[in-house]
């Protein structure tokens, strides 16, 4: 059996955000209005989940009549489809900044960092922000077919992202390409069932150091499932 690669906790940056009402209302100013009850939209989710997603709400935030959003939103479900694809552009963020932390090393092991990347990334912006992770995964357009909408920096989705590093452990000879198919699925299951446990399931009381050593840990088996003959 192979030897699991140890790879040690990077913590996310902080993505940047769309972000506060005084922000949306210079945005509007400048004529977005589209953009500025985006924003405020972003921020309800951060504050309370996609229940608070509410397009008279985040019109009250921006200084506009109700009626003045129909123009670019039809309804609240318009909206909240908006902020979802938004929550998963910062999460894409998040990952893509892990990503970027990759030492050069040998193929494999820049492959494995990858796909711990990814997960590490992906757990982290679970734990940092749990209303943008409840909204990014409540509606979504079809994740095969992602708009740029819920993209990072790198102009790649939190799919993309996970699909390109178990691409990499495939080319650098890690992992044998009979595993392969459908195993973003397998890898997705296993890191946003954690993450949900962490979040706001019965592992929430954990301390931080605790939820990020139990995230390395899930890696591991990820990894081990993936790579071990």
């Amino acid at each position: 059996m192979n030897t699991v690669i140890e790879c040690s906790y990077r913590p996310a940056r902080k993505a940047k955000t769309i972000s506060s009402a005084a922000v949306s209302r210079q945005s509007y100013h400048h004529g977005d209005l589209r953009q500025a009850l985006l924003a405020a939209g972003v921020d309800l989710a951060r504050d309370g989940g996609p229940d608070a997603v509410v397009l008279r709400e985040a019109t009250r935030r921006v200084g506009v009549s109700p009626n003045a959003a129909y123009r670019h939103f039809a309804d609240r479900d318009a909206l909240l489809v908006a902020v979802s694809n938004a929550a998963l552009a910062e999460l894409a963020t998040t990952i893509d900044a892990n990503v970027a932390l990759i030492p050069d090393s040998d193929s494999v092991t820049v492959a494995t960092e990858q796909l711990r990347a990814v997960g590490t990334g992906y757990v982290a912006f679970a734990l940092d922000n749990p209303g943008l992770f409840h909204a990014a995964f409540f509606v979504h357009s079809d994740l095969q077919q992602p708009p740029r909408s819920m993209s990072g920096p790198s102009g790649r989705s939190p799919l993309e992202l996970l699909t390109d590093a178990l691409d990499r452990l495939v080319s650098s000879g890690a992992m044998p390409a009979s595993r392969r198919p459908k195993a973003e699925f397998l890898a997705w299951s296993a890191v946003h069932g954690l993450a949900l446990l962490l979040v706001d399931g019965p592992l929430r009381s954990l301390p931080r150091d605790q939820a990020d050593a139990a995230t390395q840990r899930v890696l591991d088996m990820v990894e081990a499932g993936f790579t071990c003959p």
